[in-house]
């Protein structure tokens, strides 16, 4: 076949078969916000149907006929091209999944689909022991699927591939020992400090429907397009990209905790905004697609963090907050500033600070090594899990809900994907130093409310390349070196250097 035309028919197929992904997407959004209990087992049917529809049409074997046409013609002979790109990007997923078989392909995602299930009510119910099974089915599961799609080194590096394109656990765990090292310097030096910020305010009353309000009113400006958005209440908050025109975010709320809903909603905003940013031309291929988890985390953990825990964006925003809660008429600024700051050792990843952050990600990338290195089983867990966190944070959970069952990932089957944020932490720390470069103080920006030049700035380096770059050389180019996790140090040491006020 001419390749042209190969070309054409091969994107036209694989478009069609991004809209069965969609409808996918949305069943998953529906299963994790409103979907009655009892349709649970139903939906988890439902995935596995429409798995098998999927693993049939990505290992059609026309693919690898239309792959092979236009590969090596002149359509793919610059290779930053859309066509070479994509052509690239095809080749790539078509050579993993032809390597899974169908039943197996269907059974992840049934299994994938009923732990999470069961992780929503058994975390509630604080029931390790009616988790363990459905745990132990997706653990079984994606060690099959390591072994079928095959690594270079180990069983892990399967699993990272699906979401860190290119990367591996021996380098990771380079980069946790500097972080490690480097989070527990600091964190003792915070530990030392006379300075303690006035957390107590934070957990005052928040009426739910206010919150609400801030959440939208904060997503907006920063430049989520609610137009071609929702946000919802969930027990996990996510996003979740349907398609162009309908990516969703949703967030949780507590009466009497400031910083779940906010910081929450903003995260997910981040991830939101990097695919509203996506080529919507070149949707349903390569081109206009997140080139990975870690990329995807440096757009959430920078607007969380970097911005939303930012003196300028608060003295920008407080005075606009402050006046719609009761709880915050007493509170200065700088106050409330160093409280959503705060630095202290907790059990829960989600609400983690900054500087312990990296820790709660080293803690179960260790695990999953283990898991996947056969030095571990699910029996033993708990007690992994409680040890490591005595060792690195000095606590240790009182339940499995706060404990080893706090995350909805492992009941999902997304081993692999935790490394994710933490990389996305070093890559954010590096794209923000660049873009200071480049844009002048951000903290000014922030202060006046200014934030669509750091949101286009992401647009030019990051969001429109859609899968053009593997995610290290993406950052590269955008950031000028590779990455690397002094950046993301210097960030640390900065910002809590000056509000614990560390030598």
């Amino acid at each position: 076949m001419e390749p042209q035309l190969a070309y054409e028919a091969l994107k036209a197929f694989q478009i069609d078969t991004a809209y069965y992904q969609s409808l996918g997407a949305l069943a998953g959004w529906d299963q994790r916000t409103y979907i009655p209990h009892r349709g649970h087992a139903h939906r988890a049917r439902q995935f596995a149907a429409l798995a098998r529809l999927l693993h049939a049409r990505k290992t059609n074997p026309q693919v690898g006929e239309w792959l092979q046409a236009v590969e090596g013609s002149a359509l793919t002979a610059d290779p930053e091209s859309v066509e070479a790109v994509n052509v690239r990007e095809w080749r790539r997923d078509y050579e993993r999944a032809v390597r899974v078989p169908d039943d197996l392909a269907v059974a992840l995602a049934q299994a994938q689909s009923e732990g999470e299930s069961a992780w929503e009510s058994l975390r509630e119910a604080d029931d390790w022991t009616g988790f363990k099974p459905y745990l132990k089915r997706v653990l079984e599961l994606q060690r099959e699927y390591a072994e079928a799609v095959g690594y270079e080194s180990e069983p892990y590096d399967a699993l990272l591939e699906d979401y860190e394109p290119g990367e591996r656990a021996a380098r990771l765990e380079r980069v946790f020992e500097v972080l490690g090292t480097a989070s527990r310097r600091i964190l003792d030096q915070i530990m030392g400090s006379k300075v303690r910020p006035p957390v107590g305010i934070l957990h005052r009353p928040y009426p739910v429907e206010v919150q609400r309000e801030i959440v939208y009113e904060v997503t907006g400006a920063l430049g989520y397009d609610l137009e071609g958005g929702r946000i919802d209440p969930t027990a996990h908050p996510f996003e979740l990209a349907v398609g162009p025109g309908d990516v969703r975010i949703t967030t949780r709320y507590y009466p009497d905790y400031f910083n779940a809903a906010f910081f929450g909603g903003v995260h997910e905003a981040g991830h939101a905004m990097y695919e509203q940013g996506l080529p919507a031309e070149h949707w349903g291929t390569p081109m206009g697609q997140a080139v990975s988890m870690g990329v995807h985390e440096s757009q959430s953990r920078m607007w969380e963090n970097m911005v939303g825990r930012s003196l300028g964006f608060w003295r920008y925003f407080f005075p606009r907050l402050q006046p719609r809660f009761a709880s915050l008429r007493d509170v200065r600024i700088e106050d409330f500033h160093r409280a959503v700051n705060a630095v202290k050792p907790s059990l829960i990843r989600v609400e983690a600070d900054e500087v312990t952050y990296n820790l709660h990600i080293l803690i179960r990338f260790e695990i999953e090594l283990a898991l996947f290195r056969g030095q571990l089983e699910v029996d033993d867990l708990p007690d992994a899990w409680n040890a490591k966190y005595r060792y690195y944070l000095g606590i240790s959970p009182a339940s499995y809900k706060d404990g080893v069952m706090q995350d909805v990932h492992w009941g999902s089957g997304l081993f692999g994907y935790f490394p994710s944020y933490t990389l996305g932490n070093v890559y954010a720390a590096q794209l923000f130093s660049q873009a200071e470069s480049d844009l002048g103080p951000l903290e000014s920006l922030l202060e006046q409310g200014s934030f669509a030049p750091l949101l286009s700035w992401l647009r030019e380096k990051i969001h429109r390349h859609g899968r053009r770059y593997p995610p290290r050389i993406l950052v590269q180019r955008a950031a000028g070196e590779p990455p690397r996790a002094e950046y993301l140090v210097r960030y640390l040491e900065k910002r809590f250097g000056d509000i614990y006020e560390l030598d």
